[in-house]
């Protein structure tokens, strides 16, 4: 089985909605992209770089088979966001304070040349800079797939875009796929996988719509997550072989499936 390591952040969020609802809990792109991926099979594991705070994160138990020997404990905070979202559930503005994950980049580039062989999920967020990881990538010649933040999503995918025709999968909303499309040429991408909200996900390739997959009805009670659970679920299924059409079900109704699951608290003792 291939071992997929997913680059990104392991986190605190805070989220608010315009309903009252707020949210502390523990997030990131690459825990729930690994934690979507080793609930449906895959062997991974995470690269991050955490601080004291959440040094005792790895024996939390929060899922006996995701790996933590990629994530770097160094001194001070780990990374913690502040996301504000409008009444239609959309992403309105993000407050970043980076801590220990300003080491990310230098972090990643090292666990890169280490583990030959890895296939290599990047979330490519901030602190994360990406032309020395996909750097790094393309001389090890390594598999890898990448996704991105729709308010970063214009720069990150600018400065990503000389690579991108060698990813095997590149994921996006309907939003981050123009910016997409922008910047380079559909034809000469792989498979690019887009989400739309409760619209269909379409799974292309080479620009040209193979597969769409309609989500089910669901109340949303938290889509912090929602968008790497999707990329983990796809990731599991399709490093395993499975149909294109099963693949992408699978992930839409994961994604789907935590809308309305209830957040991932931050255990007690980690709780400032």
């Amino acid at each position: 089985m291939t071992r997929l390591s997913i680059v990104g952040n392991v986190s605190r969020d805070r989220t608010t909605y315009p309903d009252g609802r707020r949210s502390d809990l523990l997030g990131g792109a690459a825990l729930h992209t690994a934690l979507a991926a080793v609930r449906s099979g895959a062997h991974a594991g995470l690269v991050s770089v955490i601080g004291q705070d959440l040094a005792g994160l790895p024996h939390a138990g929060l899922h006996p088979r995701l790996d933590w020997s990629g994530v770097r404990i160094s001194q001070g905070s780990s990374a913690a966001f502040t996301l504000t979202y409008d009444e239609n559930d959309a992403l309105r503005s993000v407050q970043p304070d980076y801590g220990a994950a300003a080491d990310l980049t230098a972090h990643a580039v090292t666990r890169i040349r280490d583990r030959v062989g890895d296939f290599f999920h990047l979330s490519l967020r901030r602190p994360l800079e990406p032309v020395p990881v996909l750097t790094a990538l393309t001389c090890q010649r390594a598999g890898f797939s990448a996704d991105f933040f729709i308010s970063s999503a214009p720069e990150m995918i600018r400065d990503a875009a000389p690579w991108l025709p060698r990813a095997a999968v590149v994921f996006t909303n309907a939003v981050e796929y123009e910016h997409l499309s922008a910047s380079v040429d559909p034809d000469t991408l792989a498979l690019v996988a887009v989400t739309d909200g409760p619209r269909p996900a379409r799974l292309l390739w080479r620009g040209r719509t193979i597969v769409r997959a309609r989500p089910p009805a669901a109340t949303a009670t938290e889509v912090t997550g929602a968008g790497d659970t999707f990329a983990g679920t796809f990731l599991a299924h399709w490093l395993d072989g499975l149909p294109s059409r099963q693949v992408l079900t699978s992930a839409v109704h994961a994604a789907t499936e935590h809308l309305g699951a209830p957040p991932i608290p931050i255990p007690a003792q980690f709780r400032s």
